[in-house]
């Protein structure tokens, strides 16, 4: 009987919000989770982000600290905030150093990776991994226009999943999110947190507890 495959994800978490976004779903992190854990041996599930420090409160402080309490390996880093030649604030920051480095550090114990990414700028990194031997999917949209994923990422990759085709499995469109927000406040029905609710598909009870 062959062993499991070892897997890890490894999501970009400002590319996986925006694309699902395009696709008009909720992401549901734990069933996430438990559809890539039906796959083989889940080594890791990273998730990496940008955060403001100069805000008091996040608005993806919530998802955090979530997925630091359900089994996701959750990296961090200060995002730089600057004023455009307009006097708009902007703010800039990503992930890609910090992912390559992780990915490249475990590939090594690995048989597949799933990048939950469509940024082309992955491209050298997949193919760095899989010449280490290691099968590389790219989860993304091409269902969307223009797609979510570049070209050459999607030519590097090993296979490449479209992430519209793992809705059902992983998300919930907002007919079902309604559906289920109904009845009286603090009920069956009921999130426990809206925002968390209507963000990231977080339902009643799967909060962390402050302590």
């Amino acid at each position: 009987m062959a062993a499991s495959p070892r897997i890890a994800l490894f999501i970009d978490g400002a590319n996986l919000y925006a694309t699902s976004k395009q696709l008009g779903f909720d992401m549901d992190y734990r069933r996430l989770l438990r559809e890539f854990q039906g796959r083989g041996n889940l080594i890791r599930a990273f998730y990496f982000t940008t955060l403001v420090e100069s805000e008091e409160y996040s608005s993806i402080r919530p998802l955090v600290d979530w997925l630091d309490y359900n089994g996701y390996r959750v990296i961090t880093k200060a995002a730089k905030e600057f004023t455009d030649a307009t006097g708009r604030r902007r703010v800039k920051g990503n992930m890609d150093i910090e992912l390559a480095i992780e990915m490249l550090e475990l590939a090594p114990h690995l048989d597949q990776i799933y990048l939950f990414s469509g940024d082309g700028d992955f491209r050298p990194l997949v193919e760095a991994v899989q010449r280490k031997g290691v099968k590389v999917w790219v989860v993304s949209t091409i269902s969307t226009n223009p797609p979510m994923v570049s070209d050459e990422l999607r030519r590097q990759c090993d296979e490449f999943v479209d992430l519209a085709q793992l809705m059902p499995k992983i998300g919930r469109d907002p007919a079902e999110r309604a559906s289920r927000s109904g009845g009286t406040p603090g009920g069956p029905g009921a999130p426990a947190n809206p925002s968390l609710e209507r963000r990231y598909g977080i339902r009643q009870g799967d909060e962390p507890v402050e302590g």
